[in-house]
């Protein structure tokens, strides 16, 4: 796979493009090669499922009382100090 060569100019403006393209760039400045840029295919879904489900661990976190999370607090001291 060949490398398109750009400018970092265009390569700066035209960042987003770059990031959702399959294609490897090199990006030169005054005609010289000073760094390659190849983007990485993500599994945004798979992202946004995993950000959703910390977010509804994070809110059953928010719905405890004081009491509940002072419990947790000392069973999780507990369980440190048996394994210690």
């Amino acid at each position: 796979m060949t490398a398109s060569k750009v400018g970092i100019r265009e390569f700066r403006a035209g960042l987003a493009d770059f990031v959702d393209s399959d294609a490897p760039v090199a990006v030169t400045r005054h005609g010289q090669t000073v760094g390659y840029f190849i983007p990485v295919k993500q599994d945004r879904a798979a992202d946004a499922a995993a950000l959703r489900a910390a977010g509804e661990k994070l809110d059953a976190l928010l719905q405890l009382t004081e009491g509940e999370v002072e419990e947790m607090v000392d069973d999780f001291k507990q369980l440190r100090k048996a394994k210690e």
